[in-house]
């Protein structure tokens, strides 16, 4: 392989490098809070942006920013070059791109719930088993009946179908529950209250956006802002396994290449395994271990390596392990389980040393050009390039600006989906009420004649007003005739009552 695209990313006794083409073959960044985590994962992006692989990531601090303006020197960032010896090290920043679901510190960012699906959503919701059995239906109903469920008001408006006419669907689809069409309806509530109107809607996100390169050949580094986000973690979570669903569902068969296509970090890895069940992590190992062949790296970033899944965790072979701390009998575990995943170094006693790693040093191991793990090595990660920490708001206001991508995502739209053609049918039936039953009508006996009697003048009583005259021509209502029109348009305005209540009014409610 061409040894000039090596990777540098730590140095110890030896230079440890970090193999293009094995990237693809995954990767796991541990360690406690404050020991290095974000740099580690800074110098693996911006080496991989320099040979032209696109990378995602999610900036849940704040602070990756930085990776859009070269660096500058510092005591600390001087004193770690002189140690490793960089000779040739220089400054340099790497082109980026700024998303936000929110929309409020990059390109708004957002999928529709038909491509997120029943099975995310229904954890992305908090359903038991029933209630997410219950989402699964709604959704079928909506294909058969070719109803697009685009936004949260459109699943609102189909939940609500859906229990409006649970009779109907019983036969075909099964028992739909009122108590589960309720707490599917309290639930999309409290995602909207945590702002999960702006998540679902268009244009949606297009991932081939990730995968771009500036005219220098550099990878683009996508940031999405997280750290809004991460006050609602589900929907973090939910959110970044979409994502990576979504890549491994539309992006081909490549095989081995050189280098990956896109490289994806998931920082705070934890939240996607906590609480998920047995079918989502079933297809959470489906992914990660097939989506290599579509020429797609993952790397988990997380404090502790007890929160991957084993399934998971024997897939990740790139490791570079931080500190970490004993305090616990859980801690104590997991440093033992940090301890046996790497390829021992007689030279090393690797559970002693973890404890022992200061703030930027860490146990290293990568994968071989044979694609076998390395042994593990003590060393420092390299520093970065670009800068350390935030840039201003402004710089990033501008970055946004003069994105290719500004002004499209900006725009949403708000097409004819299934909120609008169900309200319309809602409207259809208030305003148009059956006809009532046409009885036949039986004429009146001919009267006897009788001579005309005299006209006699009448006041109105003290007071009243006077009443206006029927219109010649028109005969008075019959007793039945009266009640009849009385019974149909008391009727009526109950049916409509209900129709409103029913369906318009758990549409149109929106935001509590």
């Amino acid at each position: 392989m061409n040894m000039e695209n090596r990777l540098l990313i730590a140095k110890g006794e030896k230079e440890l490098y970090l193999l293009p083409r094995m990237a693809n073959r995954h990767g796991l960044i541990t360690g406690a809070t404050g020991t290095g985590k974000t740099v580690s994962l800074q110098v693996i992006a911006e080496n991989l942006s320099r040979i032209g692989v696109p990378v995602f990531m999610a900036d849940v601090k704040g602070d990756l920013s930085g990776l859009s303006r070269p660096g500058a020197a510092s005591p600390k960032i001087m004193e770690r070059i002189q140690r490793l010896a960089l000779s040739d090290f220089e400054f340099e920043g790497s082109p980026v791109a700024f998303w936000d679901v929110f929309g409020e510190q990059g390109h708004p960012v957002r999928t529709t719930i038909s491509e997120m699906g029943p099975l995310l959503l229904g954890r992305l919701l908090n359903l038991n088993e029933v209630q997410a059995g219950v989402l699964t239906l709604v959704f079928r109903v909506a294909d058969d009946n070719g109803l697009l469920l685009l936004d949260l008001k459109d699943l609102r408006a189909m939940v609500q179908y859906a229990g409006d006419h649970a009779d109907d669907f019983t036969t075909e689809y099964g028992n739909i529950s009122t108590a589960s069409i309720g707490s599917i309806q309290r639930a999309l509530l409290t995602l909207d209250d945590q702002g999960g109107d702006r998540l679902f809607g268009e244009p949606a996100l297009n991932l081939d956006d990730f995968i771009q390169t500036d005219g220098r050949g550099f990878g683009l580094i996508n940031i999405l802002a997280a750290d809004k986000l991460m006050t609602a973690p589900k929907m973090y979570a939910t959110f970044l396994l979409w994502m990576l669903s979504e890549l491994f569902e539309r992006m081909p068969e490549v095989g081995d290449l050189d280098k990956p296509r896109l490289v994806f970090f998931f920082d705070e890895a934890h939240l996607l395994f906590d609480d998920a069940p047995s079918a989502l992590l079933e297809k959470i190992e489906q992914v990660i271990r097939l989506i290599r062949s579509k020429g797609v790296g993952v790397f988990f970033v997380t404090q502790n390596p007890l929160d991957v899944p084993d399934e998971v965790l024997g897939q990740l072979g790139n490791r570079i392990q931080h500190a970490l701390r004993a305090f616990t009998p859980r801690d104590q575990k997991a440093v033992r389980s940090a301890a046996t995943t790497f390829r021992p170094n007689p030279k090393l006693d690797v559970e002693k040393v973890i404890m022992e790693l200061e703030v930027g040093e860490a146990l290293v191991s990568f994968l071989d050009d044979r694609g076998q793990p390395g042994i593990v090595e003590r060393a420092f990660v390299c520093p970065p390039k670009s800068q350390i920490g935030p840039v201003p708001t402004e710089a990033r206001r501008e970055i946004i600006s003069r994105s290719v991508l500004f002004g499209h995502y900006e725009r949403a739209v708000d097409r004819e989906s299934a909120y609008e053609v169900l309200k319309q049918r809602a409207v259809a039936r208030v305003q148009v009420p059956e006809p009532a039953p046409d009885y036949p009508r039986i004429p009146p006996p001919e009267p006897y004649p009788q001579r005309p009697s005299p006209q006699r003048q009448t006041f109105p009583a003290p007071g009243s007003e006077p009443q206006p005259k029927r219109p010649p021509g028109r005969p008075r209502d019959s007793l039945f005739e009266a009640m009849a029109k009385s019974a149909a348009r008391s009727v009526g305005s109950q049916i409509g009552r209900q129709v409103l209540r029913g369906v318009l009014g758990s549409i149109l409610g929106g935001r509590r």
